[in-house]
C-alpha cells in the first residue's frame, strides 16, 4: 500500500486487434494504486500514452462525450493493437460515474498560458523568466521547444478538460512543469478563464 492523496484507477482491455507483447487480453483488468504507480511489468508504451489521461482524471477532468464522463478510451501506440478504458475508483473501490453530458455539442478548447517562472543554466531556446506562450486546446504551440511541450502536455490536457490542481494556490494552474534538460526551465501552466484579459 502507498500513502497517496490520489485515487486508484482501473484499466480494462476493451479490444485486442493484434499480438500484444505483454499478453494483455480482452477484459483484462489492471489496477493502478494512483497515477504514479503502475502495476509491476506495466507496458511503458501504454504508460506513455496513458499518462496524460490518468493524470487528468486524477485531478477531476471530465470527458463529456463519454457515457461516463470520468472515463476515457486509450489506444496502444504500437499499431493500435489494443484499446483500454481508463476509469477512476472512489475510496470504496467503486467506479466514479457521471453520465454523458446531454448538452455536449463538440469540442470547446480552452485557452491556456505557459509562463517561465524559473530559469537557470543554458536553454537552447533562450527562455527566461517572464516569457509567456499561449495554447488552445490540444494544439501544439508553433516553434515551441518539443521537449518542454512534451512535459507540459499532461497539464495542458488536464486543464483543457476541467481538471483542478487542489494543492496549488490557484487550482486552475500548476507551476512545477520542469524542463527535462537539467531542470533549467520551469513553467507555470494556467487555464485562462473566459473573463480574464491577457497580461
Amino acid at each position: 500500500m502507498i500513502d497517496s492523496p490520489f485515487p486508484k484507477l482501473k484499466l480494462t482491455v476493451n479490444k485486442v486487434e493484434g499480438h500484444c507483447y505483454h499478453g494483455y487480453k480482452k477484459d483484462d483488468v489492471l489496477i493502478l494504486e494512483d497515477f504514479t504507480h503502475p502495476p509491476k511489468y506495466f507496458c511503458l508504451g501504454l504508460a506513455h500514452v496513458l499518462f496524460p489521461v490518468i493524470y487528468a482524471l486524477s485531478f477531476g477532468a471530465r470527458f463529456p462525450f463519454m457515457d461516463n464522463q470520468r472515463s476515457l478510451l486509450i489506444t496502444c501506440p504500437d499499431g493500435g493493437k489494443l484499446e483500454f478504458k481508463a476509469e477512476v475508483l472512489d475510496k470504496k473501490g467503486k467506479i466514479e460515474f457521471i453520465p454523458q453530458d446531454p448538452n455536449w455539442k463538440g469540442p470547446k478548447p480552452k485557452k491556456m498560458r505557459l509562463e517561465v517562472v524559473k530559469a537557470k543554466g543554458k536553454c537552447a531556446y533562450k527562455y527566461k523568466v517572464g516569457d509567456t506562450f499561449e495554447a488552445e486546446g490540444l494544439k501544439c504551440i508553433p516553434g515551441f521547444c518539443g521537449a518542454a511541450f512534451h512535459c507540459a502536455f499532461p497539464a495542458l490536457f488536464a486543464l483543457n478538460f476541467g481538471a483542478n490542481f487542489f494543492f496549488m494556490n490557484d487550482p486552475n494552474s500548476i507551476d512545477t512543469v520542469t524542463c527535462p534538460d537539467g531542470g533549467n526551465i520551469v513553467f507555470k501552466v494556467s487555464r485562462i478563464e473566459e473573463n480574464e484579459s491577457k497580461p
